[in-house]
Parts: C-alpha cells; structure tokens; sequence
C-alpha cells in the first residue's frame, strides 16, 4: 500500500506542468525555512548583501493577479559585507528589481 502511495504521488509531480513543480519546491522550501543570502552587483561591484532570508517572494497584483517585476523579502541588512549578522546590522524590508543583477542563494 505505502509504495502504491509513492508511486502515485510520483506520477502526479511528474505529470505536473513545470511551473506547478516550482511552486511545489517553493512551498516545501518555505515550509522547511532557509538561510538565504541575496547580493546586490553593480557591474561586478558587490554593492549589497541581505542575509538571513526565509524566502524570497514574487509580488503579484491586488486586482489583476498578475507579477510584478520585482522580488521582496526581509533579511539582515549585512552593511559591512562580511556575511555575518553584526549588532547595529539589523532585518529589514527590501525590494529587488526584475532589471536589477542579483544572485540569491542558501547559505552553507
């Protein structure tokens, strides 16, 4: 009976469109929390650093439902850039741009 059970949860993820997945993975991993790290380049400059970050979400509109070109979050503010939460570094709100060049990540 269990194995039945995997294989058709398995049938049923993989017969899922490829966006449906991703927001599978998305609730697993917004359940289980993460330890984000996002960084701001300009060029190939560092020019911000948030860190510990649960999510990183897609806003969508209020009365169209739909994307908005930007991904918000709250995380430490890392001002310093060292990768460490400092004492005066503290969680803030913060906004990325569709347009903007940033790498998000888990931190190891």
């Amino acid at each position: 009976m269990r194995r039945l059970l995997i294989v058709l949860l398995a049938l049923g993820f993989f017969g899922c469109t490829q966006e449906a997945q991703n927001q599978f993975g998305r609730t697993i991993q917004n359940w289980t929390g993460t330890n984000g790290v996002l960084e701001v380049y300009s060029g190939d400059t560092l020019v911000r650093r948030f860190i510990k970050i649960d999510k990183l979400s897609t806003a969508y509109g209020t009365s169209d439902s739909q994307a908005r070109g930007y991904r918000f979050g709250y995380g430490i503010a890392d001002t310093n850039l060292d990768g460490l939460p400092g004492a005066n570094e503290k969680k803030v709100y913060f906004e990325v741009s569709e347009f903007s060049t940033y790498v998000f990540y888990e931190q190891p």
